[in-house]
Parts: structure tokens; sequence; C-alpha cells
């Protein structure tokens, strides 16, 4: 016999965003229930760096909502910050050529008309901010919004805080079935051990969002995007701020499915440095790529030659859930009533989670969101 649990929400997705939302919704009242096929930050989640970024996103809808989630973080902070490593150390943009700079420099100005904050560093000063860097870059931008927290920590941490307000977890128990009624509308879902009644479903699956709105019976093209992380044996903090070059914020804005690598290097309060960026479309597969590997160490030892005699004791891997249009979908879904998505978000999840969460969390409690979802829609790719 199936076990069966009333609530006013379902969210399916134990990772960061799957947590804000549990914890905003169960902060505006509701009842919540949390369901994965795994463990607390077992998908995207558990393989990020833990990014919380302004720097790489233009003026937009995306930046809206990074400027109003690093508010949200700041808040977090406060509650749950120091168990979640949360360091405000901002981040640095540096680059190689004359071009570069101009580049960035024409990137920052049209940022701060959104409300960025950010500063132009000459290459002779960028060793005050990063002693270790090369000396032969030409600048650079510092932008002390950036911040950074451990992401499997921050995911337990929002959903110990939704438990504690009443939230349920259920893991290890794939989702089977979104359940409809008569009318088309969520009335829960079903699992491989027991089914959940709800009113709302809200679909926090990361790359396999996807695969969840096709059991509501709707598209959401989401796509996994490989991506490989480097981890160094503990160090002394030789790298203060979250650095990379100039070409990280084309590749982050790139469509393309082919590899894509640019140095990304930050440090740790463990003492590992972390060390990134690759993008690549190749559905799910999790090879190995030494290719990959050989071509971010030489990256990040080319921005920090201290970094090519340190020791690296272990890389992993994730799938970022990528969305066409490089916006996730958030909101209430027109096609079914009672389905909210909160998914796509790509590599940026971890620093738009309580953004996400928050106004999911308005949706579902009949309040006005903070800021306009419309270009989040899910229904915007049509039936593709």
């Amino acid at each position: 016999m199936s076990k069966r649990s009333p609530h006013d929400v379902v969210v399916i997705g134990a990772g960061v965003v799957g947590a804000a939302c549990a914890y905003y919704a169960t902060r505006a009242g509701l009842a919540v229930a949390v369901v994965d096929r795994g463990p607390v930050a077992g998908g995207t989640t558990g393989a990020g760096e833990g990014n919380l970024l302004v720097s790489d996103k233009e003026p937009g809808p995306e930046l809206d909502l990074a400027l109003y989630s690093t508010q949200l973080w700041r808040e977090l902070a406060e509650e749950i910050g120091e168990q979640t490593e949360y360091e405000p150390k901002g981040g640095l943009v540096v680059a190689s050529g004359e071009a570069g700079m101009d580049a960035l420099r024409a990137f920052a100005a049209h940022q701060g008309k959104a409300g960025v904050e950010a500063a132009e560093i000459p290459g002779e000063r960028l060793h005050e901010l990063e002693p270790h860097l090369a000396p032969s870059l030409v600048g650079g931008f510092h932008y002390p919004q950036d911040a950074q927290v451990q992401p499997a920590l921050a995911a337990a941490h929002l959903l110990r805080a939704a438990r504690r307000a009443g939230a349920e977890l259920f893991l290890g128990e794939a989702v089977t079935a979104v359940r409809t009624g008569p009318g088309g509308a969520v009335t829960g879902v079903t699992t491989e051990r027991r089914t959940l009644d709800a009113p709302a479903v809200v679909n926090a699956a990361g790359t396999w969002g996807g695969a969840v709105a096709e059991l509501a019976g709707v598209a959401l093209p989401v796509l996994p995007r490989r991506g490989f992380v480097l981890v160094t044996e503990p160090l002394p903090r030789i790298v203060r701020h979250k650095v990379y070059a100039a070409d990280y914020v084309a590749d982050v804005a790139s469509g393309s499915a082919a590899l894509q690598t640019s140095p990304v290097v930050e440090g740790t309060p463990a003492g590992p440095v972390l060390i990134g960026a690759s993008r690549e479309r190749v559905g799910f597969d999790r090879t190995l790529s030494v290719e990959v590997l050989h071509r971010l160490a030489a990256q990040a030892a080319a921005l920090f030659p201290v970094l090519a005699e340190v020791a690296v004791q272990r890389a992993y891997r994730g799938f970022r859930p990528y969305l066409p249009d490089h916006l996730p979908a958030i909101g209430a879904d027109a096609r079914v009533p009672g389905l909210y998505h909160a998914c796509g978000h790509e590599g940026a999840g971890i620093g738009l989670a309580p953004a996400t969460g928050e106004l999911i969390a308005a949706q579902l409690s009949g309040a006005q969101p903070a800021l306009d979802l419309t270009p989040f829609r899910a229904d915007r790719f049509g039936t593709a």
C-alpha cells in the first residue's frame, strides 16, 4: 500500500535550488515535501565550485536575478554563513593584452548602469590584490560583490533550516509520475515508495529538469553541459579572490557545443585551490577527459605560476543544466496549473538559488514576486 501525505507543495530536487525553494516556502508558512532520487546535493550542486557571481553577467534578467540573490545571500550569511563557508571575497577578472582590457572596460561600464560595482586595476597594481599573479598581465577589474560558498554545505543547511520549520525530506526516491486531476491541474507526485499529495509541484531537478517536465506532459529543453574542476593539495591562502581570465565571460555566454576552457582559479577556506573551467555538450558522458585536465592545469599555471609545482589531488566533473537562451526557467507553468519550474540555471545555480527560491515561494503563497518572471517563463520555447 502506498503511503500518502498531504502538503502544500512538493519540491523535486535536493540540490541548492530545491533547498532554497523549500527554505523560502516554509518561511512563507507552506507545508513542504522535498524528494530526490539521490542524496542531498547529489547532482550538479555537489560538482560545483560555489560561485556567487555578478561579474560574468551582462545587464538583463539574469543579472537582475544575480543582484537580488547577492542581497539574499548576505542575509542568509547571518543565519548559516559560517556553516556554508560563505566568503564575500570579491572577484578579479584579468586581461593579458590591451584588446582584452578594452573589452573588460566596456563590459564593466555597461554593468555599472545596472548596479554592479567594479573598479579598474592597472597591471602594476594587480599584485596588491593577488601577489602570485603572472606579472605579464596588463590589468583587470575588481568586483567586490562576488562571493563564494561551499555548495553542498549550502544545500544541506538550507534544507536543515527548512526541516526545522516543518518540511519533510524524502531521499533515494525517484519521482515516477507527476499526477494531475480531471481538469489537468497538479495533484501531487508518485515516487518509488509513496504518493505525495499537493496542489503544487516545483521542478528543481537541475540537469534532469527536462525529464521531470516531461512527466508533467510539457516540454522544457534542458541539456547537460559537462564541466571539470581540479582540486589541489591544501595550501596557504595564495589565491585571495575568485580570479579568472577575460575570455571566461565569452565562454559562459556561448551556445557552442564544442569544448571551451578558460582559467578560473580560487582558494578555499579548507586550503585546496579549485581550478576550472571547462564547458562542452556531450550528453551525460562522465568519461574523464585527460585533455581537458591538462588544459585547465596549464591555463591555471599561466595565470598563477606558483601553481606549476603544486600537486593536484583529484578532479571531478558535473553537468550544468543548460537552456538555449542561457536563462533559467523560474515560476508557474501556464500549461499545467500547479506546476512550477526552478531549473536550467546552467553554471549559475548556486549563486541564483536564493532569489529563485524566494520568487517561487512568493508565487506559491500568492504574493507579488520581487522581480518580473516573464523572461523566465518555461513556455517561452514553445513545443520544441
